[in-house]
């Protein structure tokens, strides 16, 4: 085997151990994900397809295949598929149903984006603590002027979601000496905030009722789709803020910028939008005390690494055992 052939790019056969698909994302080439890949499984092949004739050609064989999309018609042209790789956490937008139909193992890549996401969390609590945005609205007339601030310390922060982001975003609040409560399907199960509670009853209103700031990390489902409504922001105390790094229909938007001009949330961190992206005419753009981000939470130079660490020990695993492999971050079709 050549050595072009070797390292995948250019073999148009389908008997390589894991083929790459060709979408990247965070604007980053997929050759880097590849290369990761390759250098965490140096006795096995990868193939990169580059175009969409590659591809339709190469996943005709494929076996194991990673990429962060998987359209339809490129499925029923693969005809030995086993396993798809996501190379998201979120799954919703791949073809589940005929997945699950064709009995194709599906693995996502929860717990890639724990720590940058973390981090952008905290710092847009942090942002709003200390109002930063009031010093930037300052500096830019040249206005030396006080103003006054907020201390984190002492504050109660509801996170919606303890999935990797939500664990994250706990263990960094850790050290602030602040309160936490945790919102997830199962409060049986703990977590590590002080308190969880569920979705059901009154419960999330209580929390919503006693919280500074409002960290959404959860799934988009039908339990969290406009669970931040009119009814939320009338719960919630005037000073608390919004962070929503989860998707954008978890709040309702109308409702949202209602709650900006009529003064009863203290402001808001979006990095997600309902729609999205934001129009430019939105009234959202406009307000002083909103922090938009266009969905870059996820962006850190470490993605692709992290994910071929998972990917690639996935594929060593398939190797070994095949579709009786043990798969980390296998979805679960039912859920």
């Amino acid at each position: 085997m050549s050595e072009r052939d070797s390292d995948g790019d250019g073999d148009r056969s389908s008997d390589a151990d894991v083929l790459v698909l060709r979408r990247g994302t965070h604007g980053v080439p997929v050759e880097q994900y590849a290369a990761a890949i390759r250098e965490r499984l140096p006795g096995q092949t990868v193939q990169l397809a580059r175009t969409p004739a590659e591809e339709r050609e190469a996943i005709r064989g494929a076996e194991y295949v990673t990429g962060m999309t998987l359209e339809e018609d490129l499925l029923e042209a693969a005809e030995n598929l086993e396993v798809f790789a996501c190379a998201y956490a979120g799954t919703g937008h791949l073809p589940m149903d005929r997945l699950e139909e064709r009995g194709v193992t599906v693995t996502n890549a929860s717990g890639v984006h724990g720590p940058n996401i973390g981090e952008h969390v905290l710092g847009a609590i942090l942002h709003f603590t200390r109002r930063f945005h009031v010093a930037e609205r300052r500096q830019r007339r040249r206005e030396w002027r006080h103003y006054q601030a907020h201390e984190l310390q002492g504050s109660t922060v509801t996170i919606v979601g303890l999935g990797a982001i939500g664990r994250s975003v706990a263990e960094r609040l850790e050290p602030f000496g602040v309160d936490t409560i945790g919102v997830r399907y199962t409060p049986e199960k703990g977590g590590p905030t002080d308190d969880v509670i569920g979705f059901e009853g009154d419960a999330f209103h209580d929390a919503l009722a006693r919280t500074d700031y409002l960290v959404l990390a959860c799934p988009l489902t039908e339990t969290t789709r406009g669970l931040v409504d009119r009814e939320a922001f009338v719960t919630i105390d005037p000073e608390a803020v919004l962070v929503n790094v989860a998707r954008g229909p978890v709040v309702d938007t109308d409702a949202l910028v209602e709650a900006l001009r009529g003064n009863q949330i203290r402001g808001a961190s979006l990095d997600v939008t309902d729609p999205e992206p934001l129009p430019e005419d939105h009234p959202l753009w406009n307000f002083g005390n909103v922090q938009i981000t266009p969905h870059n939470a996820g962006h850190t130079p470490r993605y692709y690494d992290r994910l071929a660490d998972i990917v690639a020990e996935n594929a060593r695993r398939f190797g070994e055992a095949g579709s009786d492999a043990d798969l980390e971050n296998q979805v679960n079709f039912s859920s």
